[in-house]
């Protein structure tokens, strides 16, 4: 989508009509701010530091699937980065004000901390059980949030982006949100009765009439048009950088930022006016800052910014976040990854329909590895992905239990390799110049491997975790291939000749699954761990520059030639079985022979 230079233009405009109207200082340069996020990836690399996001996330229910997907879609990210040298920080947590959070302790027959704190403890359980790295756990609740949301409101409010005003128009309780005329419809509820919906999300909305704050979003439109245009990164996948977009084509009205103390008493009280709460998506996306030491030392990790969301709050993350952000004259994210829902056999999770998935039980059935495999390698950010119990099985143990795991047990197996050590590349044997025992095939293979690393490093910086997955599958499968051809049970390792190249043969498909594991870290933790203690690789060994793929055959030194092998704990990854007479196809994982 291109947009006309006077469209473009006009943010600066606006910018200079706050400066004439005294709304913003002189000191304030808030298109300067915006562009700091957008710095080549270059210098990016040269400071070497990485921040990176989930939403925080609502205590009003247990959490779900789609929770966990979030958050190793993060971690995923966080140490990738970590494989790469940065120092990287990543943050997760629980938002626990508003309304629904007010109405669900008052059901629970629970004060609103209670409630939140029992909740709160689950999403935290369930994300150190799946192995997710977050550096900070993140509260609302907390006292730091609480003086961060302050200041940062006080910013707003001392610049003249928060005025007393009214509002009247639509409300969506259940998604914390104001809603124009054009996102609402009807429909009926379970009695029949005629009400009115968000048609986005389907909840029922209500009119509401109020005197509280209002923040000056209409204007920050062309300013976050030309944000987005000048970024095209800036929102991913393209398709929601395209719906950002389109949304700012219309008209953006203020925003409600306050409800009154009457209406909301849970959440932080408006600084200086106790009568009025701060809005909860205004206190809750302050959460990214104050993880950072907002408002004293936040510069050096927020100028590296990265969210991860659910297509669901996008418009909560790329315009309303935005507009706050410049409107405290502080710099932009680097990216907002947006990712899409999964479903439960084509229909949408819900409740009613008794198809939640509950990712504590899912995990117990799966391996905490196997589902993070699952979500990852199925999970597509630009559109919904269906679970379903058969698919993870199958995906589980074709590519975790029977292609790597095989491969792995096939040339560390005492039959194949009865010294139990990382076996001689010979030169001879494997030449450059294809006149050994290799075929064509196999130096395909080898420059695929070869290749891996770049294709795999650009898939995970643009989260399409997916895309490296099946690359890496790809390879397993050639490297499988390799075994299956030159069948090196059949050679004789008293033959001089045959010796050295059923070594080379084990030495390759070593240096295969060392490159696989190391890869493999972001997504499957343990499982890598495993992979490459059994061939004897180090922890200090398995970063990205360790990489360096078979080095005798590109004319280098291997310096895990000759090493032992790690100690046999058993299989890589267990076949998964269906239980006999289980209806419901419940999955159990054998345990390690």
């Amino acid at each position: 989508m291109k947009f006309p230079f006077h469209t473009v233009t006009r943010g600066w405009k606006t910018f200079h009509r706050f400066q004439q109207r005294g709304v913003l200082s002189e000191d304030q340069r808030l298109w300067s701010s915006a562009l700091k996020c957008s710095r080549s990836s270059s210098q990016l690399c040269k400071e070497k530091c990485f921040y990176i996001t989930t939403p925080i996330f609502y205590v009003n229910a247990a959490p779900h699937l789609g929770h966990l997907y979030s958050a190793v879609i993060a971690d995923c990210l966080h140490r990738w980065k970590l494989l790469q040298g940065f120092e990287s920080r990543f943050a997760t947590g629980t938002d626990e004000h508003g309304l629904k959070i007010q109405q669900a302790a008052d059901a629970a027959g629970k004060d609103p901390l209670t409630f939140c704190t029992e909740v709160s403890q689950r999403f935290e359980t369930l994300f150190s059980s799946c192995s997710v790295s977050f550096t900070d756990y993140i509260r609302t609740t907390e006292q730091r949030h609480r003086r961060a949301v302050e200041h940062f409101w006080s910013v707003l409010w001392n610049k003249g982006l928060i005025y007393k005003g009214s509002y009247e128009g639509w409300y969506s309780t259940q998604d914390e949100s104001f809603l124009t005329p054009s996102q609402v419809g009807d429909a009926l509820d379970p009695s029949g009765k005629e009400v009115k919906v968000s048609l986005e999300s389907g909840h029922k909305v209500e009119w509401m009439k109020e005197e509280n704050y209002m923040f000056r979003l209409s204007s920050f439109r062309s300013l976050l048009l030309d944000w987005l245009v000048k970024n095209p990164s800036a929102v991913q996948p393209e398709r929601f950088h395209q719906a950002v977009l389109q949304w700012l084509q219309e008209d953006l009205p203020d925003l409600s930022v306050s409800r009154q103390r009457s209406r909301l008493q849970w959440g932080i009280p408006v600084p200086g006016d106790p009568e009025q709460t701060i809005y909860v998506w205004l206190d809750a996306l302050v959460n990214y800052l104050t993880v950072v030491g907002y408002p004293e030392k936040h510069e050096r990790w927020w100028h590296v910014a990265h969210h991860v969301i659910g297509k669901d709050i996008l418009k909560f993350h790329a315009i309303y976040w935005p507009a706050f952000l410049l409107g405290a004259g502080l710099p932009l994210p680097q990216v907002i990854h947006v990712h899409s829902h999964w479903t439960v056999g084509g229909r949408k999770m819900s409740k009613s329909l008794g198809n939640v998935v509950d990712p504590f039980e899912h995990s117990r059935m799966f391996t905490n590895d196997g589902l993070r495999y699952f979500l990852l390698r199925q999970g597509v950010p630009d559109t919904d992905c269906d679970y379903t119990h058969d698919k993870v099985l199958k995906l589980l143990n074709a590519e975790l239990a029977d292609s790597l795991g095989g491969l792995l047990n096939r040339c560390t197996a005492p039959a194949l390799n009865p010294a139990q050590v990382y076996p001689a590349f010979c030169s001879h044997s494997f030449p450059r110049d294809q006149r050994g025992r290799a075929v064509e095939e196999d130096y395909h293979m080898v420059e695929t491997v070869r290749s891996l690393s770049t294709v795999v490093e650009k898939h995970y910086e643009s989260m399409q975790v997916y895309k490296a997955l099946e690359a890496i599958s790809t390879c397993v499968r050639q490297t499988n291939g390799f075994i299956q051809r030159h069948t090196p049970w059949k050679l004789d390792r008293k033959d001089s000749k045959d010796g050295r190249w059923l070594d080379t043969i084990i030495h390759l498909t070593l240096e295969c699954l060392r490159v696989y594991g190391t890869l493999l870290q972001p997504v499957v933790p343990e499982i890598s761990d495993r992979l490459l203690t059994r061939l004897g690789v180090q922890s200090q060994e398995r970063s990205w520059k360790d990489l360096d793929f078979l080095g005798r055959y590109f004319g280098t030194d291997c310096s895990f030639e000759g090493r032992p092998l790690g100690s046999n704990c058993g299989l890589l990854f267990s076949r998964l079985e269906t239980q006999s007479g289980d209806k419901q196809k419940t999955m159990k994982s054998k345990k390690p022979a």
